[in-house]
């Protein structure tokens, strides 16, 4: 893994891309390859990198050109399957002078063009550089794993793995986008290619974006999920395999992507353990694929509520792992969010990023640089509440005034049925709501995003009459054609995926958590081939009756123990609002929920803010009472902070200056030494 960055001139008006410049840019986010760094530069273009050593640790140097250095390329990322792709390529008559797959990506791109990234089964974000053309191709893999972001101004195009490197140029122009503060209170993140700084765009996953020599430019998709038409049951349908021989082959697949995860590295790969199923599984699987050292990671809670430690402990004696835990508290959360923020770019509504960071952290210490994790599994087999409220939703709109139909709900939240009539009640009224629109795109979601508006509440009359004159893209605007002949259960996954997936869950909680501390994450769950294969299972494969997931614990019989298989599920969560309002509550949360610091951003309405922050701080005392304060008092507070935060260390803050504490260990400039461009 690596962070890349680099800029282009678009016209012949510009000077070429300053040294000094490329190498605060990719000083700014060395934490994401801290091992060496490297440059290219000529009159058009500067392309910078910073390396995590994984694959071919003496010869995958950065920037890299094919023979006739006419391509230059800078690549974060994995190909899994580089050396198949590499054979195939010796076929066509190309040759090889390292072991990289970044070096199969030069010569994938000129044998297919822009169709090479079609070919790739991995995880990126790349620039490709053509002298002869000035052409910049930029790529990102399918599901967004890896970020990439983009500025243009001015005849100018920067790019980098995260906001702060575009940043590192004190031109770039810094405030908050209405639109992707917006999305973040209903979507819990932008989605892209909206970021909440205007002028930056987050290039789509499992897009390319080209610019040519004279400011054009194309974008367009490469893949996209997909799922069979509806109508009908597939159980007993000729045309796909029985269960059983479903989950062999699921298996079969699982054991392929995680082989190539553990295999496809020249350091060692360890394994992240939440306790659940998913995790579980997949640590097993990497446990077989390589004799030897297998290294396990775990977070423990000190709030009974969150920790998972029993089954944690069950599966690192199953995988006799050289096991390490980490015990996360309340104040830890709270002194690591201003770092978590930094990382993450954008504000968040929920505190389970914070102990994944510190997470990450005990990874590096122990000198692991790549871990396995299961992340990707209920998006892809329909593990989350979501996909089962939905389909009790859906069933009871069709008599929208049973009584009987909605009593479902205990069989998923069965606290309900212990509850007072009262309590039950609302619950009931909440899930009533917009039963009418069941055969309408999104609603398997309108509860959460409904739930989740209610916090602009909390936002200025400057943001609300912007968001009025300018409304937010919004998820159902560019939905495939064929969304509405898929069945309900693939229309949620497909939204699941497309926005909390690939905007929050794998950036926020993944890459930016990982990579803060220079660790590489490998999700096995999110392989191509894996995916493409969970997409067009039968939905009774996937979610029968309301059992979630029922394909993946049939893979996992005899894998795992039966302890965790049939665990009752445990959604990773961590302590939000209450972290933040001990007795000794790091000063800073004080002063970024005063009138001052509210007033000065202009971001919120004060007083609002104010009386929701009075609210809590009256609760003190109760702090460590379950279920304190509400869904909406966590998001809100959570997501208010981090909103000022973000504030904080992007827009009224300088962008440090990176220079002299590195050296290039890959130099080529071709201004200070014209013969390197032959």
């Amino acid at each position: 893994m690596c962070g890349i960055a680099g800029i282009v001139n678009l016209s012949d008006h510009h000077d070429p891309p300053p040294v000094e410049l490329l190498q605060s840019m990719i000083g700014a986010i060395r934490h994401r390859g801290p091992d060496e760094y490297g440059l290219y530069r000529d009159t058009h273009a500067g392309l910078v990198h910073a390396r995590l050593s994984i694959i071919d640790l003496q010869a995958g140097q950065q920037p890299m050109s094919n023979e006739d250095r006419t391509l230059w390329i800078v690549f974060n990322g994995e190909i899994f399957n580089f050396i198949e792709l590499r054979n195939e390529l010796e076929k066509l008559g190309h040759h090889f002078r390292t072991h990289s797959d970044t070096e199969v990506i030069l010569h994938a791109f000129e044998s297919w063009d822009i169709d090479c990234f079609s070919h790739f089964n991995g995880q990126w974000a790349l620039a490709l550089w053509n002298t002869q053309t000035r052409n910049l191709i930029l790529s990102r893999d399918r599901i967004g794993v890896r970020p990439l972001y983009i500025h243009e101004s001015n005849g100018r195009v920067l790019w980098g793995s995260e906001m702060k490197a575009i940043f590192a140029d004190p031109s770039v122009p810094r405030s908050i986008n209405p639109q992707g503060l917006d999305q973040t209170f209903t979507y819990w993140a932008s989605i892209a290619p909206v970021t909440v700084f205007e002028g930056i765009d987050e290039l789509p996953p499992a897009s390319i974006r080209v610019y040519g020599p004279h400011g054009e430019k194309k974008e367009k998709m490469y893949w996209s999920p997909s799922y069979p038409e509806a109508p009908g049951s597939w159980e007993h349908s000729s045309t796909f395999p029985t269960l059983a021989t479903a989950t062999e082959i699921l298996r079969e697949k699982l054991e392929q992507a995680t082989k190539l995860r553990m295999l496809r590295s020249d350091v060692p790969v360890g394994s992240y353990l939440s306790g659940g199923l998913d995790s579980s599984v997949i640590a097993q699987l990497g446990r077989q694929a390589k004799e030897g050292r297998f290294e396990t990671f775990s977070i423990r809670f000190d709030d009974t509520e969150f920790d998972e430690t029993e089954y944690q402990r069950t599966m690192a004696a199953t995988l006799n792992s050289s096991h390490r835990e980490i015990i996360v508290t309340r104040k830890d959360i709270a002194q690591v969010f201003p770092d978590v923020i930094w990382h993450t770019e954008r504000p968040i509504l929920r505190t389970a990023p914070a102990p994944l960071f510190l997470l990450s952290k005990s990874v590096r210490e122990a000198g692991i640089k790549a871990v396995l994790t299961g992340e990707g599994a209920d998006e892809m087999l329909a593990g989350y509440d979501i996909f089962r409220e939905a389909k009790i939703r859906q069933f009871w709109s069709h008599q929208p005034n049973s009584k009987v139909r909605p009593l479902l709900f205990d069989r998923i939240y069965p606290y309900l049925a212990r509850s007072p009539q009262r309590a039950r009640g609302m619950a009931f009224e909440f899930w009533k709501k917009g039963l009418e629109h069941a055969n309408t795109p999104g609603f398997s979601h309108e509860p959460r995003w409904s739930t989740t508006s209610s916090l602009k509440k909390f936002l200025s009359r400057d943001f609300l009459t912007s968001l009025q004159n300018n409304p937010s893209p919004t998820p159902l605007d560019n939905l495939p054609s064929n969304f509405n002949q898929w069945d309900s259960l693939a229309q949620a996954q497909y939204l699941e995926i497309t926005t909390l997936l690939s905007s929050y869950l794998i950036s926020s909680q993944g890459d930016r958590m990982l990579m803060a501390h220079s660790v590489e994450g490998r999700f096995p769950f999110l392989d191509a081939d894996v995916m493409q294969f969970c997409n067009d299972l039968p939905t009774e494969y996937k979610l029968a009756f309301l059992e979630e997931k029922r394909i993946l614990k049939k893979a996992a019989d005899g894998l795992i123990p039966e302890s965790i298989i049939h665990r009752k599920k445990q959604p990773y969560r961590a302590p939000d609002a209450a972290s933040f309002l001990s007795q000794d509550t790091p000063a800073y949360v004080q002063e970024l929920f005063s009138d001052r610091k509210l007033k000065e951003s202009r971001v919120f309405n004060s007083q609002a803010v104010q009386g929701l922050y009075e609210k809590c701080i009256s609760k003190r005392e109760h702090v460590r009472e379950p279920g304190l304060f509400s869904n909406t008092d966590n998001m809100a507070f959570v997501g208010i902070l981090s909103t000022q935060l973000v504030v904080q260390q992007f827009i009224e803050t300088s962008a440090p200056r990176y220079g002299a504490e590195f050296e290039f260990k890959t130099f080529v400039d071709c201004i200070q030494h014209p013969l390197l461009a032959h």
